[in-house]
Formats: structure tokens, sequence, C-alpha cells
């Protein structure tokens, strides 16, 4: 099983965003991951959850309230794969190293494993056309990890994604989780795919967006999936839907 440090990875204290158009999109969001901890947040749509993340990655700042990030490096794996279709899946896993200035044999090496790690072996000369959407979406994971990221941010990276074909990302996601430990935030909008990939999963309200549930998940890594057809995978996800209801 993962192990948390004591030391936050990510911290927000009372956080809230005020966009220029007026529109408030968070208010007084409060929350905490450290190394080893998977952090899902589900909400309804328009509640501040992409925001949530941006302020996280520094594309945004906040208005009031205090963010602190204790990461050398982040990574952001984003709802579209964003690939570049003239290069290879190499090549595009490469260019985290080509942009940090790494020799060209270190670069590939690195890229080679990471393919690897998300199962695609074999792989490294096909370019995105000639993927289906999920070996897109495991590239960009890749690409994401080849940096060795201490925090990884996930916005909805499987939505776009067939459900057969989610359901063994979920699976394949967790099991680097265990093996890279990094702290994760990952947004969703399945509540099942949140209580299967979580350590904890964070409810959020209607906009304003606001922390209204932190539901810590009781299992161990890695999960089996038809753990999903348990009674207590059940009676949580039962839990969240409801207060997802009564928060909307």
């Amino acid at each position: 099983m993962s192990v948390t440090t004591t030391a936050p990875t990510l911290l927000l204290d009372d956080v809230t965003k005020d966009f220029a158009t007026g529109t408030r999109a968070l208010t007084g969001v409060s929350l905490s991951i450290s190394r080893g901890e998977f952090v899902s947040v589900v909400g309804p749509s328009g509640c501040g959850k992409s925001t949530l993340l941006r302020l996280a990655s520094g594309l945004e700042d906040v208005s009031y309230g205090t963010l602190a990030v204790d990461a050398a490096v982040t990574s952001f794996v984003f709802q579209d794969p964003t690939l570049l279709e003239w290069r290879s899946a190499q090549k595009n896993v490469e260019l985290v190293g080509e942009l940090a200035g790494l020799p060209a044999a270190e670069r590939a090496q690195r890229a080679r494993d990471a393919l690897a790690l998300v199962g695609l072996d074999g792989f490294e000369k096909q370019h995105p056309r000639q993927l289906s959407g999920g070996m897109r979406m495991r590239v960009s994971i890749a690409r994401a990890l080849v940096a060795e990221p201490q925090l990884a941010l996930f916005d909805e990276p499987f939505g776009a994604l067939d459900e057969i074909t989610r359901l063994k990302m979920q699976t394949e996601l967790q099991k680097i989780f265990q093996l890279k430990s990094f702290a994760a935030l990952f947004i969703t909008h399945s509540i099942s795919e949140a209580v299967y990939l979580s350590s904890r999963v964070l409810v959020m309200s209607g906009r304003p967006g606001r922390i209204v549930d932190d539901i810590e998940l009781p299992w161990s890594y890695p999960r089996p999936p038809e753990l999903r057809y348990e009674p207590e995978f059940g009676r949580i996800a039962g839990h969240i839907s409801k207060a997802l209801e009564e928060n909307s």
C-alpha cells in the first residue's frame, strides 16, 4: 500500500477564486494532499473542479487564501491527449526531456521506459492517428510521468473513452500510482471511477464550489476490478451520490 508523508505536497487553505467577469468559481476551499495519496474530486458541472486544478498547477492565481505546492515537478494530464500529430508516440513523450535540455540518449530511454510502464511497449514509432483513443491517452499519461512528478493533476482524462477502455485505464492508472507514489489530484464526473481509484474522494457543491464532504476509502492497492461489485463499494458510492444531490 502507498505510504503518505507528513508534509503536504499540495495545500489549499480557505482559497477563493474570482474571475474578472465577476464570477466566483470557488469559495473557502481547504484541502491537503501528500505523496502517496490519490484524491479525486467530484461535483456538478461548473462547480470549479477544473479551476481547482489550474490553481494547483499555477495556471491561475488564487484571489484570497493560501496555496502552497511542495513539488519540484508537477505534471498535468488534460481531458484531451493533446499530442503532436507529426511526432511518434516516443517523440511525443520525449518532448518533456527536450524542453528540460536532457541529452538525446537519456530522454529516449526515459520515454521508452514510460511507454512500457503504460503498456505501450512496441508502439513507440506509431503516430497518434495510428493509435486508439485509449492508447493516445496512455501516451499522454506517459508524457506526464516521464518527468517523475511529485504532484500529478488529472482533468477527466478518461471522460471521452468507451466504457470498456475506461475501466481498463482505471486499473492501469492505479497500478502506476502504487508504483510511483506521487500525490494525485483527479477530476472526474464518475462516482464509480472516483471510488475505485482514490484513497480519498472530495465532494464539491454547486458554484461557487466548496468542499462539502471528504470520504476516506478503506481499500489498499492494487485493487481488483471486481471491487466495484462489493457491497461496501456500493454503499460509499451511494453516500457520495447523496452528497452531490443535496449540494448541487
